[in-house]
């Protein structure tokens, strides 16, 4: 159970900046079951130590995506807002796609509106197979914009695992960034 995370792991030994299997893969990792098939696995990285994952991956051909292209992205170059989506493919064609995540001090801060922070000191929960994965209410924040019908399984089945702390700070960034989403009546009772 969770191959492609624990290869994803053996990809990243040894890289000494933060990372995290993040989108609907961090979901089932933080319930314990794999609960529907993924198209692809992305990782969070924070963007100011993009340099430490460019050198880690130098042997991999990296692009990041701007305008909807992707762009070979050099060894020294800065990567800064608004991109945030680079996609990795390594000699045997394995594929990884990492996102930019910005951060202030001690706290990440959602791309999309700067004033929702989180403590980067509460971003450390792992699988049972010891994979780092982002905190599932992150993942269903970002999930928020384009709510998609599987963005929608992934949020019903994710809330009983939720503690009243996951579920509070979902509402409030929900509240702050679409006071209108769906989730919301959910998360409000």
């Amino acid at each position: 159970m969770f191959d492609s995370c624990v290869q994803v792991k053996e990809f990243m030994k040894g890289y000494q900046g933060h990372w995290w299997i993040a989108g609907g893969w961090a979901i089932d990792l933080h319930i314990g079951e794999e609960i529907r098939e993924h198209e692809d696995l992305d990782i969070a990285v924070l963007r100011d130590e993009q340099f430490l994952l460019r050198s880690h991956f130098k042997n991999w051909k990296m692009e990041y995506i701007k305008e909807g292209s992707g762009v070979n992205w050099k060894v020294g170059d800065w990567l800064g807002t608004p991109i945030h989506e680079i996609h990795s493919t390594n000699h045997s064609g394995e594929h990884i796609e990492f996102l930019l995540n910005d951060r202030k001090g001690d706290y990440w801060h959602f791309r999309r509106n700067s004033n929702i922070g989180f403590p980067l000191s509460y971003m450390h929960l792992r699988s049972e197979q010891g994979v780092p994965y982002l905190n599932p209410e992150i993942v269903l924040l970002y999930k928020a914009k384009y709510t998609s019908e599987k963005d929608n399984q992934d949020f019903h089945y994710i809330f009983p695992h939720l503690n009243e702390r996951q579920k509070e700070w979902l509402k409030q960034s929900l509240m702050h960034h679409q006071p209108d989403h769906a989730w919301l009546e959910k998360l409000l009772f």
